[in-house]
């Protein structure tokens, strides 16, 4: 698309980023709205377009909360390793650190804010949110503990994912506060929707692409964006959003000890 208002003097990843088609990243698929609709997003420091997101609605959020779900329940993230998510979300912020110079312009262009502060506050702030988060992925434990009823009984508790986590981002540290949100999410195991706002949707959507490259499952994390008061509204009153349990047992049991 012609982009006028992309600045010359910025980064070529920047540019090159500015420069492609940007949709909703929902299961491994990038899409455009079910509607077909856009959004322009304009630089605030010069009222100039640098180019256009989904605005997705209630349909384009549906969607995503269903894919959210059956990556949650029948996918192999909520079952694999630990250990193996925790080296999945360090390498999501290997790739953060890899393309820093290029998340940094993208922050400071769609947000406004000083280039010194992207490059030291919000990019190394995500970098070590997802590296402090790999590390609790393998260190989220059950409990036993004894019961006051008669017999050899224990009880025991089992920490499991409880549902498809809706992010919604504020505008002012797009980057940052997604991650930070998202990041303690995937460490449990769920999976997540994050909605970005409306005025600063590029670093999300870049993002997405990191996942992708970084090779997490399908479904993981979907990427939607839009207006806060329709698709915001909508993933916020989604019936979806509730904990539901993967398994129908109880996450205390009792049992009977072997004698």
């Amino acid at each position: 698309m012609d982009t006028p208002g992309i600045p010359d003097l910025l980064h070529p990843a920047a540019a090159a980023f500015l420069h492609e088609t940007h949709r909703n990243l929902i299961g491994d698929s990038w899409l455009p709205s079910l509607s077909g609709e856009t959004l322009d997003v304009i630089d605030p420091g010069t009222g100039a377009l640098l180019t256009q997101i989904p605005k997705s609605g209630a349909a384009d959020i549906d969607h995503a909360v269903a894919t959210a779900r059956l990556a949650l329940e029948s996918g192999p993230w909520s079952r694999m390793p630990a250990s193996e998510r925790g080296r999945l979300i360090w390498k999501l912020a290997a790739k953060i650190t890899d393309f820093a110079e290029q998340l940094a312009q993208l922050e400071s262009l769609d947000t406004g804010r000083p280039i010194f502060e992207t490059r030291l506050v919000d990019v190394p702030g995500s970098v070590a949110m997802l590296e402090y988060m790999a590390g609790w992925a393998t260190k989220i434990n059950g409990e036993t503990m004894q019961l006051g009823a008669p017999g050899e009984l224990h009880a025991y508790t089992e920490r499991e994912p409880v549902g498809v986590v809706a992010v919604i981002v504020p505008w002012n540290y797009p980057l940052e506060l997604a991650v930070w949100r998202t990041a303690p999410a995937l460490a449990a195991g769920c999976t997540v929707i994050i909605k970005p706002a409306e005025q600063t949707s590029l670093t999300a959507i870049r993002l997405g692409q990191l996942v992708q490259e970084a090779g997490f499952p399908p479904g993981v994390v979907n990427i939607v964006t839009g207006l806060g008061e329709t698709a915001g509204a909508a993933l916020a009153s989604h019936p979806f959003r509730l904990p539901v349990p993967l398994k129908p047992a109880s996450r205390s049991s009792t049992q009977q000890q072997a004698t």
